[in-house]
């Protein structure tokens, strides 16, 4: 791949994907555990993370797209569509792979019993439980579930819903009740914790065996490993990445390109938004929001100088940004910048890519996902020896 002249990069780290998904694992107890790669698996390619997550019980996606690529990839477990297919061709395509498919609307039912298979299939029926997005209400969901079963193109019904507000202080118990109220007596796998729940509630979602050996009602057979597994914290800022033990995936990194001397009363960038009050050294890196840097981080946003903490000034630029080198008078042009992840800089010091999508009004997921396509992306060199990896 040809290389565009500047100096910025992004770096999947594909040890941490690995090390994430064992963290997953561990909060699961006895689940299985579905890594979810929707949206090129987080922005990070999922030619890149799948050797850091081929150990998961299966892949969680939307587009079936994405699903021919893992299939490609020789994958040949699970592969779970989360919102289902969107018109009745796209059924073809999930007996032609072996996919298993979520279905939440009462059309998606009348596509499968016009369908023509040979392969019964998989498929998750998803309750609304008070998200409000997909998914039938507790009230219809013995007769979807009657309709599904009744079907010759149908194998297997498993059971699942999506919490609302796992990160926050209203919980799981709200949905639970309503789940466990309508499939109370109903077989089949259940599906229930995502990132939030499966580290926050683990104790009141346990895998089918240790629910049986407790004796309590509420099983969790499969889990969904989201964010969690691309080391962002689902529920900060109440909790950060070293509370739940997890590690950056993702480096976005960079050079000063420019030093400039400030005196006091000097601005810095477009509106003029930074004043300085004093004599600054500032450092100009060739990051902006064209390579998917936030827009609306403003000044004070945490950014790391050859693994030291400083901080951005003035209004990002399409290409560029200002940096704080007041305190750093070792670093000029040429000096490795991250904007999020793990510094190359001797001690590998961190910055959570929460941090900086707190300074910017939203949340990590974005982030990754908003990489544009102009920034080269590449497995971390510690990470590259390990796996043969196509690029993405």
């Amino acid at each position: 791949m040809l290389r565009m002249p500047r100096p910025i990069e992004a770096l999947v780290h594909v040890d941490a994907l690995a090390h994430n998904l064992a963290r997953a694992r561990a909060a699961a107890g006895d689940a299985r555990v579905w890594a979810v790669v929707k949206a090129n698996a987080y922005g990070h390619g999922i030619e890149r993370a799948f050797a850091g997550l081929r150990a998961a019980d299966g892949f969680a996606l939307l587009d079936l797209e994405e699903a021919r690529r893992l299939r490609a990839l020789d994958w040949r477990g699970p592969i779970l569509l989360l919102e289902g297919v969107f018109e009745p061709r796209d059924l073809e395509l999930c007996s032609r792979l072996g996919l298993w498919h979520v279905v939440h609307c009462s059309e998606q039912i009348d596509w499968l019993a016009a369908h023509k298979t040979q392969s019964p299939h998989r498929v998750f029926l998803k309750m609304n439980s008070g998200m409000n997005r997909l998914g039938f209400t507790p009230a219809a969901f013995r007769s979807a579930w009657a309709r599904l079963t009744a079907l010759p193109q149908v194998d297997e019904v498993s059971l699942m819903t999506h919490f609302s507000d796992a990160d926050g202080p209203r919980g799981v118990a709200h949905q639970l009740a309503a789940f466990e109220a309508a499939t109370q007596d109903l077989p089949g796998e259940r599906s229930l914790s995502n990132s939030a729940a499966l580290l926050r509630h683990s104790a009141s979602l346990e895998g089918q065996a240790s629910a049986r050996a407790r004796g309590t009602a509420v099983r969790n057979d499969w889990v969904r490993a989201g964010i969690l597994t691309y080391g962002s914290a689902p529920d900060f800022p109440e909790h950060d990445i070293a509370h739940w033990g997890l590690q950056p995936t993702m480096t976005l990194r960079s050079r000063l390109i420019a030093t400039q001397q400030l005196q006091p009363g000097d601005t810095v960038g477009y509106g003029s938004r930074y004043t300085a009050e004093r004599a600054q050294r500032i450092g100009i890196v060739a990051c902006g929001y064209a390579d998917g840097y936030p827009r609306h981080c403003g000044t004070g946003t945490p950014v790391l100088v050859d693994g030291q903490r400083t901080a951005t000034v003035g209004r990002v630029s399409m290409d560029m940004l200002a940096v704080d080198l007041s305190a750093l008078p070792q670093v000029g042009i040429g000096s490795d910048v991250t904007l999020w992840g793990q510094s190359q800089a001797a001690g590998g010091a961190v910055l959570a890519i929460d941090e900086v999508a707190q300074a910017a009004g939203t949340i990590g997921y974005e982030l990754m996902c908003a990489v544009a396509a102009r920034v080269p992306m590449a497995v971390a060199p510690e990470s590259a020896p390990k796996a043969a990896l196509k690029a993405a």
